[in-house]
């Protein structure tokens, strides 16, 4: 399952994120993973959440990104979800292209059943139809 976070700059779409994987600890077995751009939100996270800073394995583009989320799924077949906050910038992607992004993530959630979550900085009206049935909280 992909679920969608969407809205604009400043509108708590983190706060959201972090909210979800708070409720998401408490319910699953499995292992949990966040990544971002940056370290700033490690001491927001429970210590059994692993915590990716993205920009330390310097991805190219979308395709990298792709194959650097299934490396990470390939070391642990325990992972149950997968949160990704500021998604277009680690993901190096834009709204344009998000689309593609999102129905392989799609993809890859139905092959090893895994949950993404990821936050995107766009208003809901900008979002491609094709994605809008994956949006479960637009602010």
């Amino acid at each position: 399952m992909v679920q969608l976070i969407v809205g604009e700059k400043g509108k708590g779409k983190t706060k959201e994120l972090l909210s979800m994987v708070d409720e998401t600890l408490e319910k699953v077995d499995g292992h949990i993973v966040f990544v971002d751009k940056t370290h700033k939100h490690m001491y927001s996270l429970n210590n059994s959440i692993r915590m990716i800073d993205s920009s330390e394995y310097n991805l190219l583009d979308s395709h990298e990104f792709i194959g650097f989320l299934c490396g990470i799924l390939s070391e642990d077949s325990d992972i149950e979800f997968i949160f990704l906050d500021s998604f277009l910038n680690i993901a190096n992607t834009d709204l344009e292209n998000v689309t593609t992004v999102v129905l392989r993530l799609n993809d890859i959630s139905s092959m090893f059943d895994v949950n993404f979550v990821a936050c995107i900085e766009a208003n809901e009206k900008d979002i491609d139809d094709e994605i809008k049935g994956y949006i479960k909280v637009a602010l």
